[in-house]
């Protein structure tokens, strides 16, 4: 696990790319903002997430079966994790702002309809 990175995800450096590209600036805040979102603009009040299926339960009722070994720890595991991505969404909803979540394999498959989402909140 000590591989696995929260930041900087094949997925999440592809839609940055994109944006960039499309003429969209952002920087990295200095300070992490509650929950480590991917992308954020304070101008436009917006976070934006890319979630791991895996590690955040897409599909999560025919997921779960699939877990083989030390079901009992990862079911836990992911099970919090969603539960943390709702308070997290509460939280910033609750202050004004918009929160965006995309799946990895969302900005993998559709990066532009990903973009499209994404540049009609910034209007």
């Amino acid at each position: 696990m000590s591989r696995i990175r929260s930041a900087g995800t094949k997925p999440e450096v592809l839609l940055k790319k994109a944006l960039w590209n499309s003429g969209v600036r952002y920087r990295r805040p200095k300070k992490p903002l509650f929950g480590k979102p991917d992308l954020s603009f304070k101008k436009y009040k917006l976070v934006i997430f890319v979630d791991g299926s895996f590690w955040h339960g897409y599909d999560w009722n025919k997921s779960q079966n699939n877990i083989k070994s030390n079901r009992e720890f990862w079911i836990a595991k992911i099970e919090r994790n969603m539960q943390r991505d709702e308070e997290v969404n509460a939280f910033y909803k609750s202050k004004g702002w918009k929160v965006i979540r995309f799946w990895d394999f969302e900005v993998k498959n559709e990066i532009g309809a990903c973009l499209r989402k994404i540049l009609g909140f910034m209007e």
